[in-house]
């Protein structure tokens, strides 16, 4: 079976994966959107579906006052008599916690935040022992002698109760003199040895994929001799896939060894897409894991030996007539639940304004999903009932800084489209044009790196705005760790409103 690469494309960072029998469950980084932490079950490593999410109570993560690429970083994913962990770092709200499950598509228990859990990235390794013991990331405790010394530090837990047992231990500190950002650890069992394999070089350009062994889980860790054993930065920033780093390994009921990582697809030297999951070969050579044998990167696609199963059908056109949206879809923050009305016998979703802004770090009421292609469509159809002063439509969203909207407004008793992209503090009007006040559907256009924006009433299509730049929506202009979500939106931009807006749904289409 042939798999392509990213396997889980569009905004999906910091995978961690584990198998238990036949079945593949895998969680991503979400930040400070919400649900937090999307999880997905698989068969065969090719076809992934989302089973739903693993924070989904504002009791369980709380996002507001959070910068954007805040929040939900680097979760852990594992698997021990019958129970599923999730571990992860919140880092505005808490620190580092873990919750469970016995069914992996939850609902998830209430947080065990743990204390002297200094750092983050957070994971968990159970040994043959039967103890369990947090793996996670803090700053070199020897002193920091420079931005990024860090290090990797075990500690027992216990699970019942949520707390930290004994002395922490210091693993490793990374394969390279002066190594940069020593993160995102895992620690395995293979054969005779402890295995301890990191992130380092930060997540960008940088980035790639260290390991140690030892034969007794408390060290001392030699690093492998081939390190790095995965990273793109040798590849100079115009290959197609940069920034790789960030795996977890996990093992098929075959025998056979594979990893999940990071990296992000550059269009034209800009990922609007942030950084994506992809599938990698592991062979093991005198006790070494080698990634991609014969090739040393990561490959468009590879042959692995699983059997594919049956592939699931994703409908590009996300409907409301269920009781709830589905599990694709995330919010700005902790969301006002109140603000999402879902009328199935209508087949409408309702927004509810509210005087928060997207420009706000608390939530707003908009609803999207994530863009996963360099050239997309995505479209919605809406009737609206606002006052002059308010805006709803569609929008693609970086962050509380960068974002471009497609907006219903009112002047003069006049309605009229209106398009915007923010740039930090900069505000450039895109196009405007008079409409009438009946349903609209509106259609962005992404072709590469160059947005156009549409719209049909009376079965008439017409275009409000070409030739939009969309270099701004991406990470090297707007940083952080986050990809573009795309969705529909409602605000009063700072009053008290009992304004609406009808949507029927939210299309898209990417190859």
């Amino acid at each position: 079976m042939k798999v392509i690469n990213p396997i889980m494309p569009g905004y999906y960072p910091d995978p961690s994966i584990c198998a238990v029998g036949e079945d593949f469950y895998l969680v991503n980084s979400t930040f400070t959107y919400f649900p937090g932490v999307p999880i997905f079950h698989s068969k065969d490593l090719k076809n992934w579906t989302q089973i739903g999410n693993v924070l989904t109570r504002k009791s369980q993560v709380s996002l507001d006052d959070q910068w954007h690429s805040g929040g939900i970083f680097a979760p852990s994913i594992r698997y021990h008599e019958g129970v599923f962990y999730m571990i992860t770092t919140n880092v505005g709200g808490g620190g580092n916690f873990y919750v469970t499950a016995t069914n992996p598509a939850g609902p998830w228990s209430e947080p065990y935040f743990l204390e002297g859990a200094d750092g983050i990235d957070p994971t968990l390794f159970f040994d043959e022992d039967g103890k369990a013991y947090y793996v996670g990331q803090r700053a070199n405790s020897d002193g920091e002698e420079y931005w990024g010394d860090c290090e990797v530090w075990l500690q027992e837990l216990d699970l019942e109760n949520g707390k930290l047992l004994g002395e922490s231990h210091v693993l490793w500190r990374g394969s390279m003199k002066h190594a940069n950002w020593v993160e995102g650890p895992h620690v395995y069992k293979v054969g005779e040895y402890y295995y301890v394999m990191i992130a380092e070089g930060g997540t960008g350009f940088e980035h790639s994929i260290t390991i140690a062994r030892s034969k007794a889980l408390l060290g001392e860790y030699e690093s492998c001799p081939m390190n790095p054993i995965v990273t793109h930065r040798h590849l100079g920033k115009s290959y197609p896939v940069i920034n790789t780093g960030h795996g977890d390994l996990v093992q098929d009921k075959n025998g056979e060894w594979y990893m999940v990582l990071l990296a992000s697809r550059p269009k034209q030297g800009y990922c609007n897409m942030g950084r994506e999951t992809f599938l990698a070969k592991v062979d093991w050579e005198d006790g070494w894991p080698v990634v991609n044998k014969g090739i040393g990167i990561i490959a468009d696609e590879i042959e692995i030996l699983l059997e594919e199963q049956e592939q699931t059908y994703n409908n590009p056109c996300y409907h409301f007539y269920e009781d709830k949206l589905d599990c694709h879809f995330v919010f700005l923050h902790n969301p006002d639940e109140t603000a999402y009305e879902i009328r199935k016998e209508q087949g409408i979703l309702r927004l509810h304004a509210r005087k928060e802004t997207m420009d706000d770090l608390v939530s707003s009421t908009y609803t999207g999903i994530r863009q996963q292609h360099h050239r997309f469509q995505a479209s919605t159809r809406l009737t609206w009932n606002i006052v002059e002063g308010e805006e709803t439509g569609m929008a693609i969203v970086q962050s509380n800084e960068y974002y471009l909207t497609a907006a219903i407004v009112t002047k003069e008793d006049k309605t009229y489209l209106k398009a915007l992209l923010r740039n930090k503090e900069e505000r450039f009007e895109l196009g405007e044009c008079e409409i009438a006040s009946k349903p609209i559907e509106i259609i962005l256009t992404g072709q590469d790196q160059i947005l156009s924006i549409r719209y049909k009433q009376d079965g008439i299509e017409q275009t409000l705005a070409q030739d939009i730049t969309m270099n701004s929506l991406s990470t090297e202009v707007a940083g952080g760790f986050v990809g573009c979500t795309i969705g529909m939106y409602i605000t009063s931009n700072g009053k008290e409103s009992s304004s609406f807006a009808d949507f029927n749904w939210l299309s898209y289409i990417g190859r």
